[in-house]
This record gives C-alpha cells, structure tokens and sequence, in this order.
C-alpha cells in the first residue's frame, strides 16, 4: 500500500519532497506545508490545517492501524498536538465516489459524513470522537467521547500504536493496545476513504497497514 513515490497536493503549490508519495493526497492550508517520506516514515511539518488522504477506499469490517510521533525536536510547528484522523469518509449526497478536493481548513471538513478522533487536540488539551452527519457547522460529540486526562493526551517524541476500527455497528479507536473510544453506531458509515488530520504540529507516521477485521 506505501510504496511512497509520488503524491497530489490541493493547492497551495506542490513542495517538491510530496513526490516521494504515492496515493495518498495532500490537503494544505499552508503553502510552506512539508509532507516527505524516508525509509517507511511519513514526516509531517505544518503550521496550518493539513489533511493527507488514503486515495483507498476501505469498506467495512477494517482496521486502518498505523504508528505516530509527535515530534518535539525545537523546530516551529514542534508543539506536540493535534493528531487527528477521518475515517470511512463520504460526500453527502454522492454516494461512494472520489471525496471532493478541500483546501486543508477544519471546516470544510464539517459536510462530510465520517468518523473522527483527534488525540491531543487544542495544544494537547482535549482527546476526542465525533461521528459526522455531514452539516455544516455540525461536528457532534457525546459527553463521554470529551476526554481531557493526562493520559488521554500525546506524549512528545514517543511512538504511539493507533488502531481506527469499522466493523459493523461497532466503531472504535484503540491506542496501544487499549480501547480508547466505543460507539455502537445503529446506522454505520459502512465504506468511504480515510485521512490524517493535523495542525500547527510535527508528526511522524509509520508503519501503515489496513486490513479486514
């Protein structure tokens, strides 16, 4: 699936190291915005809004795992925050074709009808899941998916195990192992695309990997 050679940017203009990305597709609010692979590792650098899209869709039952650092190294956008990702995405209206092209800000995510899980989210302040019914404006959260506890929230320069599940009316985010978030989801979102989602960060991604559960 990784196989990272070559990539799309949605304005602002293409930095040359998104080459090294294949299928995936790269969301900017920020024009100086970095996205480069090395060795397996996904580093992105951003002070803006940026969403980077599996060109994949999935269907359910999946399991998207991956691994993530928030890097804190002293660079700009070095601030430990905000990873964050869409999953089993679809345009309202549209069915299960190809997401519309977006331009990085939050907001235009809000029409989608998607699950979302932002870990370390407003400066490491808040850890959180949505379900997205594709309204403008609209992101719902259920009182128990707010979470705030220290160990809710990103640990800076450390590898962190990442699992997005859709499985029937089962959705799920687990983290190291543990489960994070629990919806039973009486009318699941069954197939879409899915994305990471950052912000004013640093992040690292590894070791990428879906697969039916």
């Amino acid at each position: 699936m990784m196989g990272l050679i070559a990539a799309a940017l949605i304005a602002p203009p293409p930095p040359a190291e998104s080459k090294l990305l294949r299928d995936w597709r790269i969301e900017a609010e920020d024009p100086d915005a970095r996205v480069t692979e090395q060795a397996g590792v996904i580093d992105i650098d951003t002070r803006k809004g940026l969403t980077l899209w599996s060109m994949t869709p999935v269907a359910s039952p999946v399991t998207i795992r991956f691994e993530a650092m928030a890097v804190a190294e002293g660079g700009a956008n070095d601030t430990a925050s905000d990873l964050n990702a869409f999953w089993m995405a679809t345009e309202t209206g549209r069915g299960g074709g190809p997401l519309r092209p977006r331009h990085g800000a939050f907001g235009a995510y809000d029409d989608l009808r998607t699950y979302y899980v932002g870990i370390g989210g407003n400066r490491n302040t808040t850890t959180r899941f949505r379900r997205y019914v594709g309204i403008p404006g609209n992101r719902p959260i259920l009182p128990e998916h707010d979470r705030r506890a220290p160990a809710d929230l990103l640990v800076a320069n450390r590898w962190t195990r990442i699992a997005l599940i859709a499985n029937g009316h089962t959705v799920a985010v687990e983290r190291d192992g543990v489960r994070l978030f629990t919806l039973h989801d009486p009318q699941p979102y069954s197939r879409g695309y899915w994305g990471l989602r950052t912000t004013w960060s640093h992040l690292r991604i590894r070791r990428v990997r879906v697969s039916a559960r």
